[in-house]
């Protein structure tokens, strides 16, 4: 693929929005609904002060705990890391809007879902240092039913459909109490959304009427493949070919991503049968800390993209709302200290125990697990030191 000239000058990318795009913060904080947002208003003024200002503490948080897993990174102690930077919003929103009985599937730099959810985050950075498979078990009360990271593109899509599947057989859906009927959300990426996977879990999603919502963060970028290479219509159309409800949001707005995401849950669980969100936001950072995207994107389309951060959108409407500077600097000291925390529980998470590469493989003992077992423990003793 031919990479573009980073050194020409380039107009800075608009939004590419679709008439009925959902947007109640403006670009500069300012309360500014888009006619497709109206009926989400009275969702979105039924939400309390403080309530307001845990979006805001949540998507701080969690971009002070994603820098320093980038840091760590940097510093040997991962193998690698996805950063969410830029992404807070849709993730925060959509996180909150889910109920408590809620499935959630994400894909592998939805950090601000799993700890939302629940997940210690520092589970999070045990997949990403090579310690574990899954990091957490997701049937374990406390992980607030948050499925494990999927590596593989798309393939949670498809577990996620299963999943819902399962709840329509079992009647755990669709008798209108929306406090006790479960749904699904999965979230995928604009380059995910171009695997086979998703397609088939969203033939099976709507020919079984799953309550499941397909949330696709468009964050513009498919590592270096612009979402404009990719499909030549908005992707929040690709949902509307299987018969399901989509709608467009700014995924850069979370009183957006909360309002639509509520809504087409609560749709879903109660019998509608499947949706699906479009978030349009923007990956600020690398694909993953092995990426340079200086190699296919320019200053000036970051730049732009900076003016929209959705962090700095929420502080200036909670400032028009009064909010004080002693809250800020609450949130500010709850950012450092939850980052300082992860820091020195990833710098004492040691190596893998050798041990965890053989009792994992089957459910049952099997002999060649025992014999592959006994040949390691043979070949570490080998060594000088007794160890390898």
């Amino acid at each position: 693929m031919t990479q573009p000239d980073v050194s020409a000058p380039v107009t800075p990318l608009a939004l590419p929005e679709e008439p009925g795009l959902v947007r109640v913060l403006a670009a500069d904080g300012s309360f500014a609904p888009t006619p497709a947002a109206e009926p989400y208003l009275a969702l979105i003024d039924g939400l309390s002060e403080p309530e307001l200002e845990g979006l805001y503490r949540d998507m701080a948080v969690i971009r002070a705990f994603d820098r320093q897993a980038t840091n760590l990174q940097r510093q040997g102690q991962l193998a690698l890391w996805p950063p969410s930077l830029g992404q807070e919003a849709a993730q925060v929103g959509s996180a909150r809007a889910a109920r408590a009985q809620d499935h959630i599937f994400p894909s592998y730099r939805e950090h601000s879902v799993t700890r939302i959810r629940g997940v210690d985050p520092v589970d999070i950075l045990r997949v990403m240092r090579g310690l574990t498979h899954g990091g957490w078990n997701p049937v374990d009360p406390k992980n607030g039913n948050t499925h494990i990271y999927t590596l593989v593109l798309g393939s949670q899509t498809l577990h996620a459909t299963g999943y819902g599947m399962g709840l329509v057989f079992d009647g755990r859906c669709g008798t209108g109490d929306v406090e006790r009927d479960e749904a699904v959300m999965v979230y995928y990426g604009d380059g995910a959304s171009s695997q086979g996977d998703v397609h088939e879990a969203m033939v099976f999603a709507a020919s079984y009427q799953t309550p499941e919502v397909f949330f696709l963060q468009n964050n513009q970028w498919a590592i270096s493949v612009p979402v404009a290479t990719q499909s030549r219509a908005p992707l929040v159309r690709r949902g509307e070919g299987y018969g399901m409800p989509s709608i467009q949001l700014d995924g850069n707005d979370v009183l957006a991503s909360y309002a639509v995401t509520r809504v087409a849950l609560d749709e879903a669980r109660t019998g509608g049968g499947p949706r699906a969100i479009e978030a349009l936001t923007y990956r600020m950072g690398a694909h993953t800390t092995s990426d340079d995207p200086t190699k296919y994107r320019t200053s000036a389309e970051e730049e732009s993209w900076a003016l929209r951060d959705p962090i700095e959108r929420m502080h200036v409407y909670l400032r028009s709302r009064g909010a004080s500077d002693a809250f800020f600097a609450e949130v500010e000291a709850e950012s450092a200290a939850v980052a300082d925390d992860v820091r020195v529980r990833t710098n004492e998470l040691g190596g893998i125990p050798t041990e965890l590469m053989f009792s994992n493989v089957y459910t049952d003992p099997h002999p060649l697990v025992d014999e592959q077992r006994a040949w390691f423990a043979a070949y570490d003793a080998s060594f000088e030191e007794g160890a390898s």
